[in-house]
């Protein structure tokens, strides 16, 4: 989807867990630096989350071998618990993430700016591979 000359990107995945437990293990630190990777290779060396409308968060990702890094961040614009939650990143683009609850658990559905440095298909599936990659966690994870 293209809104004002802006790609939008859209991934999703069904977790089958409550809801408590996802927004747990989507939100808490101690969470997040063990699911927020795309790849083996990479990892969230750490985070920090102030969850409310107006508070910030920051990850850190790295290359396991040291080769790269970088901090992904933003201030949330909107945060509905269990519900929602906007954010703006820090390069301005915005994000938008909704969890709804359904027969086989929660569909997050993440829905992101593009940015115009790296191919689209390359955007949707780094993203995809750390949803799918939140969804193993939780799922081999309980009780979090």
């Amino acid at each position: 989807m293209t809104t004002k000359d802006q790609t939008v990107i859209t991934v999703a995945a069904t977790v089958n867990a409550p809801i408590d437990v996802i927004w747990k293990a989507w939100n808490d630190p101690s969470h997040i630096t063990k699911w927020s990777a795309a790849s083996d290779d990479w990892h969230t060396t750490k985070a920090e989350n102030d969850l409310r409308t107006g508070g910030k968060f920051n990850s850190r990702m790295e290359a396991k071998d040291g080769s790269f890094g970088f901090d992904f961040g933003g201030v949330y614009d909107e945060v509905i618990p269990y519900e929602l939650m906007r954010y703006t990143l820090g390069d301005g683009r915005t994000v938008k993430i909704t969890f709804e609850k359904n027969a086989d658990g929660v569909k997050i559905t993440e829905n992101f700016d593009a940015e115009g440095q790296n191919p689209i298909e390359m955007q949707r599936d780094g993203w995809q591979a750390i949803m799918d990659s939140f969804k193993r966690y939780v799922e081999s994870a309980r009780p979090l």
